[in-house]
């Protein structure tokens, strides 16, 4: 396991899946959210998204977090292993709640996710309008090593099993 991607709803976990991946497996972390967006709230384009992710895809190692669904299968080529957290949308609407105010390694600035209605829809339809496009770069790559987690019970388990 050298290039590892954590894909799955907002709110999933992503960032915090990742960085204890990171904690076991000493490969470098990606948070795309923090390559993304700035400091003062506006964010890159998505040329320089693509190139700024096409530069770390080319190393020898990483981890990235994050969904991007523009980027997702260049990354999921690239990748020789790939983390589904495959969570219910009450999960997902839960850990937004949760991080709210706090701070996060994964962003520059504070969000406030679940005052933002446009981003609680997101996430309520997630399952029905993005998890397809999902499924089906899954089925592409299915070659790729692939780990779904449906619980936060089922990640834990396996980070713990890294550990031994």
């Amino acid at each position: 396991m050298d290039k590892v991607i954590v894909i799955g709803c907002s709110g999933s976990g992503k960032s915090v899946f990742s960085r204890k991946l990171r904690d076991v497996t000493h490969l470098p972390l990606y948070h795309i959210d923090r390559i993304y967006w700035r400091e003062d709230g506006s964010f890159l384009s998505k040329p320089e998204l693509h190139e700024r992710l096409r530069e770390i895809v080319d190393e020898d190692r990483w981890i990235l977090d994050g969904n991007y669904g523009s980027t997702m299968e260049m990354r999921m080529k690239a990748a020789d292993t790939v983390f589904f957290l495959d969570y219910p949308t009450e999960i997902c609407l839960a850990g937004v709640r949760e991080r709210k105010g706090k701070p996060r390694s994964d962003m520059a600035w504070l969000s406030p996710d679940d005052d933002d209605m446009e981003f609680v829809e997101f996430i309520k339809n997630y399952n029905r309008v993005n998890r397809p496009r999902v499924m089906e770069l899954l089925e592409k790559y299915s070659h790729k090593r692939i780990v779904v987690f449906k619980s936060r019970e089922e990640s834990e388990c396996y980070l713990r099993s890294l550990r031994i």
